[in-house]
């Protein structure tokens, strides 16, 4: 027996190719909806993580702020405390100071020499005297400039005659002269020494 089909087949085929055509539309709509999400969850994640990261530096940045302005405080506290330790120190060595000097040229002056006038100015001591002979005032240089623990760099300003009379009859014939020497810093033993009580 033949069987014949009368149905209209091209429209029957040009419906399964239009269906068709919609099914796979449909497919690769969703196939990129699928994308574009995965995309989007995965940029998402991606912000999300660089977000994370970037409050935990912010954090240890604030963190180390605060300890850089910590040590910047403390280096200030340092700087006054040392600061102070020196005045003290200055102080304690200015306390001994004219002592020192005092007992210095009196143990360095020759005999012969009569110390008249010490004037200090800072770190440097004008020493007016009277001396016998140019000799006592060169000893006089030599033993402060070779001798003392506190003086140094003697600079002889000027020596000149001075007519000094004990009394009407006899006339001595002197000479005036006046230096200038620096106080130098003195040996860290000698200012403890001088520094520390003594016992009885």
């Amino acid at each position: 027996m033949i069987l014949i089909n009368l149905l209209p087949y091209r429209e029957e085929r040009r419906k399964r190719r239009k269906t068709a055509f919609f099914a796979g539309l449909g497919a690769a709509a969703l196939v990129g909806a699928g994308v574009v999400v995965a995309i989007f969850l995965l940029l998402q994640f991606l912000t999300t993580e660089q977000q994370a990261r970037n409050q935990y530096i912010q954090n240890e940045i604030s963190r180390l702020e605060a300890q850089i302005k910590d040590i910047a405080e403390l280096k200030t506290e340092i700087d006054s405390l040392k600061s102070r330790q020196r005045a003290v120190e200055d102080l304690q060595t200015d306390r001994n100071t004219p002592v020192q000097l005092l007992n210095d040229l009196a143990r360095l002056a020759p005999e012969g020499v009569y110390l008249t006038a010490i004037r200090q100015d800072s770190k440097v001591v004008t020493v007016n005297g009277i001396a016998q002979t140019n000799e006592r005032v060169s000893e006089f240089l030599r033993n402060v400039s070779r001798s003392s623990e506190w003086l140094d760099k003697p600079d002889l300003i000027e020596v000149k005659l001075a007519n000094v009379s004990a009394n009407t009859r006899e006339a001595r014939r002197l000479l005036d002269f006046s230096m200038k020497v620096s106080i130098k810093a003195p040996p860290s033993d000698a200012a403890q020494g001088a520094s520390a009580p003594k016992k009885s």
